[in-house]
C-alpha cells in the first residue's frame, strides 16, 4: 500500500447497505495527543447502520457527509503524536471511533471517547484482533445494562434479544455475577443461548406463560436489548421498574442503559475476562472490506448469533 493513500468505507449519501462504497483516501496523520492505528479488524454493530440510515438520524449522532462507517476496531499503533506516553509504535490496541472504523487507518485521541475523538485500549495477550474488534460498543453497553440491574446469586435475570451482539456479553456477565439467566430468542437460537449459559425461551405470543412455567419462583430483573416486549413481560411478571433496563427504547419509569455511561475501566475488565477465558465472544461471520454491503445486510436481518467482523 502506498504511503499516501489508504482505503475506507464511506457514504456520500445516507441510506442502506447500497450507499456503502470503498474509497481511496489520504492516510490520516496523528497530531498532538493522538495515535494512528493500522486497522486489522472492525466489528459491526446495529448502531452502525442505524446511525447512517437517514439524514435525521445521522444528524442526531453528529455525522455529516461524506461519512465513514463502523465504530469498533482493533489493530496496531503505527504512529504516535506529540505528548503521547501511554502507547508506542507496535502496540496492539482496540477501541471505538464513531463511524470511522472500517478503514485501513484510524486516528484516535488518547484522551478521547468513542463518540468524540475515539478511544484506545491495550489489547491483552491471548485476545486476537477479530475478537478485540467486537468489544467496545457491545461490551460497554452490556456493562452499563448490568450496572443498572446489579444482578447477584439470588437473581433470575430475563434478557431479551440474548443471542445478539450485546446479548452475548450481557448473558455471560450476569452468569459471572452468579445469576440465573433466561434469554429470549427464536427457536433456532436455543442451542446458541444454552452455549452462553442462558436458558432459552422463545419470544412472541405466550412468552409470559412460558416464563412462568420456566421460572415458577419468579423473575427478579430484566434487560431488554431489542425493543419493549421483554420490558413489558417483566412488568407483567412483577419485576419492579428499578430492576429493568432497555437499550433501544425510552420508557417512563425505566432507566435506560447507554454504553457511553459504562463505568471507567469497564471495557478493560471485559477484555481481561476474555483473555482469561471467562468470557467468550462468538464470531458469527467475517468478511473482507470488499464485501461490506453483504456483511451489513446479514447483520440487519437480526438473526445472527454472535458478532460480525470485517477483516481489513
Amino acid at each position: 500500500m502506498c504511503n499516501f493513500v489508504s482505503r475506507a468505507v464511506q457514504l456520500e449519501s445516507f441510506g442502506g447497505p447500497e450507499v456503502l462504497n470503498i474509497r481511496e483516501v489520504p492516510v490520516p496523520q496523528a497530531g498532538s495527543g493522538q495515535i494512528r492505528v493500522r486497522v486489522t479488524a472492525a466489528g459491526l454493530n446495529p448502531m452502525d447502520w442505524f446511525m447512517t440510515s437517514d439524514p435525521d438520524t445521522a444528524t442526531r449522532f453528529g455525522l455529516s457527509l461524506p461519512s465513514g462507517f463502523g465504530t469498533d476496531y482493533a489493530g496496531i499503533v503505527d504512529q504516535v503524536g506529540d505528548g503521547v506516553t501511554e502507547f508506542a509504535v507496535g502496540d496492539r490496541v482496540f477501541g471505538g471511533a464513531l463511524s470511522r472504523a472500517v478503514a485501513s487507518y484510524v486516528v484516535v485521541d488518547v484522551a478521547g471517547t468513542i463518540a468524540v475523538g475515539g478511544d484506545a485500549h491495550h489489547t491483552p495477550d491471548g485476545v486476537d484482533d477479530r475478537t478485540a474488534a467486537t468489544l467496545a460498543i457491545a461490551g460497554c453497553t452490556a456493562s452499563a445494562a448490568l450496572a443498572v440491574i446489579n444482578p447477584g446469586p439470588d437473581d433470575t435475570v430475563l434478557i431479551g434479544g440474548a443471542g445478539g451482539g450485546v446479548g452475548v456479553f450481557a448473558v455471560q456477565l450476569a452468569r459471572l455475577a452468579g445469576a440465573r439467566v433466561i434469554g429470549t430468542g427464536s427457536a433456532t437460537s436455543a442451542d446458541a443461548l444454552r452455549a452462553l449459559g442462558a436458558e432459552p425461551v422463545t419470544y412472541g405470543d405466550g412468552m409470559v406463560d412460558r416464563l412462568r412455567a420456566l421460572a415458577p419462583a419468579g423473575v427478579t430483573a430484566a434487560i431488554d436489548l431489542y425493543g419493549t416486549d421483554t420490558m413489558q413481560a417483566a412488568r407483567e411478571l412483577g419485576v419492579p421498574d428499578e430492576r429493568i433496563t432497555t437499550i433501544a427504547a425510552q420508557v417512563n419509569g425505566i432507566t435506560p442503559a447507554n454504553g457511553a455511561n459504562a463505568a471507567p475501566g469497564a471495557i478493560d475488565e471485559i477484555a481481561r475476562l476474555v483473555a482469561a477465558g471467562q468470557l467468550r465472544v462468538p464470531i458469527a461471520a467475517s468478511f473482507p472490506m470488499e464485501q461490506i454491503r453483504a456483511a451489513v445486510e446479514l447483520q440487519a436481518g437480526r438473526h445472527v448469533h454472535g458478532k460480525i467482523v470485517i477483516d481489513i
